[in-house]
């Protein structure tokens, strides 16, 4: 975030965020992360790609919504969308049983990379509720002000309607209470991590039911593999 720059996201988001960032929660949030780059901390995703998620989806475009904790720690992972990596990087555990479970539920091949732009691009918010960390420090900048913010973009696409929330593991649906069951479609499941995904994660069928609700209310199916 910067104080001379408009932050590099989709200009509906933009709109509807501008008084968020003169909030003071967010200016101490600017200057902790200033102070953290001071102290010669690396912070993922690069500074560029903060918003990413919020300027490859549109507000109106958005059609399904997937919350994750906070962004990858390991040097190079962290794109700017929640689980999501850049192509050559190895997919990380939690990425992979996304993928296990999307070719389980649909029958079909998963992607051949992390890279979830396409995604992106189709409609589904990748958002963490954290967007920044410190390397190899997981929850380094919780409780810094980015749960606020990010509790303020459902509650903009609470007043939207058709939205399907992916609510994966207690910190994300600590959100659910911000949003109408009665105009969205919540489906909720544990973590894809190792740890818990064998809890309630694969076999969940998330993804054809998310296309399923969009279907129903005349809306196009995601493609969750590339072509």
């Amino acid at each position: 975030m910067s104080n001379n720059h408009s932050p590099k996201m989709h200009e509906t988001w933009l709109e509807l965020l501008n008084q968020e960032f003169r909030k003071p929660y967010m200016q101490s949030l600017r200057e902790f992360l200033i102070q953290e780059k001071l102290k010669n901390k690396v912070v993922y995703p690069p500074n560029e790609e903060t918003f990413r998620a919020l300027r490859l989806t549109g507000v109106d475009d958005v059609k399904v919504v997937i919350l994750g904790q906070d962004p990858y720690h390991g040097r190079g992972q962290a794109d700017g969308l929640a689980f999501s990596v850049q192509k050559q990087i190895k997919l990380p555990p939690s990425l992979r049983n996304i993928f296990k479970e999307i070719e389980d539920d649909l029958g079909i091949d998963s992607p051949k990379n992390g890279d979830l732009s396409f995604l992106a691009e189709q409609g589904v918010l990748l958002l963490n509720s954290v967007l920044t960390v410190n390397e190899g420090d997981p929850a380094s900048h919780a409780n810094r002000g980015w749960e606020a913010f990010t509790d303020k973009i459902v509650e903009i696409l609470d007043h939207k309607k058709n939205i399907v929330f992916m609510l994966w593991g207690g910190y994300a649906q600590k959100k659910a209470s911000k949003i109408g069951k009665e105009f969205h479609c919540i489906l909720k499941a544990t973590h894809p991590s190792p740890l818990s995904a064998h809890r309630g994660f694969f076999g969940c069928r998330h993804f054809s039911k998310a296309n399923e609700y969009l279907k129903l209310n005349g809306l196009n199916p995601i493609k969750w593999t590339r072509p």
